[in-house]
């Protein structure tokens, strides 16, 4: 694997103030992050979406800790140069500051990542101030939420209206003041985006938040075509991987069917001679033990 210089929140900042857009995509596993880190992704996400996307299930929710942790640090291995985002999963980081502290300091200290990301909005201002006095990098993920879902009512667009677009606005801001080391924008209309974007030092990674964002993220599953679900509207969807490895499966039964694989050349083959010493079981030179 090639080398590269490590992607660190400095590297962003510069790239902000550079007017360079951001590159990040999700990993759940190594192979996937040495895909993307042999593809210079500056940015890679471990993203609680693996509990949907890997484990099946219909919402993030169910996302465990110690899972997050075993993929984050096997994503690590596969990508060492990128910055490395783990997320912080559903009560993870809002049941109490020392409990969000030792889950966040998990992530660095056990997984290697460079930064966790959180879900909220002004009501989560303490937890990051805390986490940060703690030396602990908190990329804050506003808009759309999907582990407020629920409360939400589904899965729909936010800040579509000049209210809530300024509340979130004005959330941007305290999140900032709190000690945020980045903002990720998610299912929320350009015009708002910009205004956050353009008013804020932190670099800002948008979601479907329109192309006036520092950076964009999406789902790695749903951009290369892995996904079996309808994408989200905000997809551009680079690849068919999933109908291209269900080819290579169906061909691969039909070779085991029709007795064309294993073939000789997936053979490992016996020292010259030796096969001939061979006999089944019970037979000693040709001939049945004991007769």
């Amino acid at each position: 694997m090639k080398s590269r210089d490590k992607i660190t929140l400095s590297t962003l900042m510069a790239r902000k103030r550079q007017g360079r857009k951001i590159t990040m995509l999700t990993a759940y596993d190594y192979p996937t992050a040495q895909i993307l880190e042999q593809a210079d992704i500056d940015c890679i996400l471990v993203g609680d979406s693996a509990a949907q996307v890997v484990l099946g299930h219909d919402s993030t929710l169910p996302m465990k800790m110690d899972f997050m942790i075993a993929i984050a640090a096997a994503v690590r291995r596969g990508a060492p140069a990128a910055l490395l985002v783990g997320d912080m999963p559903y009560l993870s980081f809002n049941v109490n500051a020392e409990e969000s502290i030792r889950n966040a300091g998990r992530f660095m200290a056990e997984a290697g990542c460079d930064c966790v990301k959180i879900e909220g909005d002004r009501r989560i201002a303490d937890t990051v101030r805390q986490m940060s006095a703690a030396t602990i990098p908190v990329m804050v993920h506003m808009g759309l939420r999907p582990q407020a879902v629920h409360q939400f009512g589904g899965y729909r667009a936010q800040a579509r209206d000049a209210l809530s677009a300024q509340r979130l606005i004005d959330d941007a801001k305290i999140i900032e003041d709190a000690g945020a080391s980045a903002l990720l924008l998610e299912a929320v209309p350009p015009e708002p985006a910009k205004i956050i974007a353009e008013s804020t030092r932190l670099p800002v990674i948008g979601c479907g938040a329109g192309p006036y964002c520092d950076g964009h993220v999406v789902v790695f599953h749903d951009m290369i075509g892995l996904t079996d679900t309808p994408l989200p509207r905000f997809v551009k969807k680079y690849a068919s991987a999933r109908d291209y490895l269900r080819a290579a499966v169906e061909e691969y039964v039909k070779d085991i069917a029709a007795g064309q694989y294993p073939a000789a050349e997936h053979c490992y083959q016996m020292e010259s001679g030796e096969a001939t010493k061979l006999s089944p079981p019970g037979m000693k030179g040709g001939e049945a033990v004991g007769s």
